[in-house]
């Protein structure tokens, strides 16, 4: 890995379930690439995280690798950074059970994902789930990071993060530092395709409101042909008009203009050569990324290799805090 100067060490991970949409691109995988150029930055693929809710095993293990070949062919460069897998570093799971000891139940049970997650899977509401947000406050903990990228879902995780890490530091001495969240300029909100008034969400049950990194063109022309607009035909952004809002949104991000360009652009034209336009936009910067994610997924030696060396360093890392933390509660090392 590039050794860096000084850096804010900054952290992120996304879970290999379910495949990633535009949404997830424009609001983390693209930013990630930028943030590799001014931090020093460990990116996890979290599969520890995702079977909180039940997994198809060899689904999970391809999943993963495919997220890795994304990340890879997206431009997150494994030189510039640390990516790696979650399970592949055993410190995040041993962190997880000390910090569970300056966790209260509470807590966890006031928890808004918790309670939707549990709410939505009633046949498996199980301790991981719950015990989720403290998975997460390892993870970020163990790297000591300055900052952590959030969206409005992940605030209160963040929250709950620098709670038990001050808790911790109160208790047994400063251990830990107790991150901030790193807020990305304002970017475009992407929704759903089929309900605007809602996040574009990789776990939606209907398969035309998302349009996934995976789609081929046939598709993704197919689910902007039948997204939601409105009655009155004229292409602008307004509050009154969410989809067509969301469409400008999305077309603006994708061909690298101003939202403001995108209306000037369809001005005078009507809703079929608009949503057909910006098919063509997403699915022609999407064919770069997909083959290039095909051609990494055919040599699964290499990105076995990156993965490992990816676990090594952030190893390494982590069990410098891992030593201090096991110190101070005073776990015998036989010293």
């Amino acid at each position: 890995m590039e050794e860096k100067r000084e850096e804010k060490v900054l952290y992120s991970a996304v879970q290999p379930s379910g495949n990633l949409t535009i949404g997830n691109y424009i609001g983390a995988i693209r930013n990630w690439v930028n943030m590799q150029h001014e931090f020093t930055c460990f990116y996890a693929i979290a599969d520890m995280h995702a079977i909180t809710v039940r997994q198809e095993p060899a689904l999970l293990r391809r999943r993963t690798l495919e997220l890795a070949a994304l990340y890879i062919a997206c431009g997150i460069d494994p030189e510039k950074c640390t990516l790696y897998v979650q399970s592949n570093v055993p410190a995040h799971a041993e962190l997880a059970w000390v910090l569970n000891t300056v966790t209260y139940v509470g807590e966890m049970e006031r928890m808004t994902q918790f309670k939707d997650k549990a709410a939505r899977h009633a046949e498996n509401v199980n301790m991981g789930l719950m015990d989720y947000p403290v998975l997460m406050a390892a993870d970020i903990l163990l790297y000591q990071a300055h900052l952590v990228p959030v969206g409005v879902d992940q605030r209160q995780h963040l929250e709950i993060t620098r709670d038990i890490a001050i808790r911790f530091n109160n208790r047994y001495g400063e251990t830990f530092r107790v991150p901030e969240a790193y807020i990305v300029k304002e970017g475009a909100k992407i929704t759903s395709l089929q309900d605007p008034l809602r996040k574009m969400s990789k776990s939606d049950e209907n398969p035309n409101a998302s349009v996934y990194l995976a789609d081929d063109k046939d598709t993704i022309m197919r689910k902007f042909k039948r997204a939601v607009t409105d009655s009155d035909n004229r292409i602008a952004v307004s509050e009154d008009k969410p989809g067509v809002t969301n469409l400008l949104n999305i077309y603006a991000s994708f061909k690298g203009c101003t939202v403001a360009e995108a209306e000037k652009a369809f001005e005078g034209k009507g809703y079929g050569d608009f949503k057909l336009a910006v098919g063509e936009t997403v699915a022609d910067a999407l064919a770069p990324v997909q083959a290039e994610q095909k051609r990494l997924l055919a040599d699964k030696g290499y990105l076995a290799d990156i993965l490992r060396r990816g676990a090594e360093s952030a190893a390494y890392t982590a069990r410098k805090t891992l030593a201090k933390v096991f110190r101070k509660v005073g776990f015998y090392r036989g010293e």
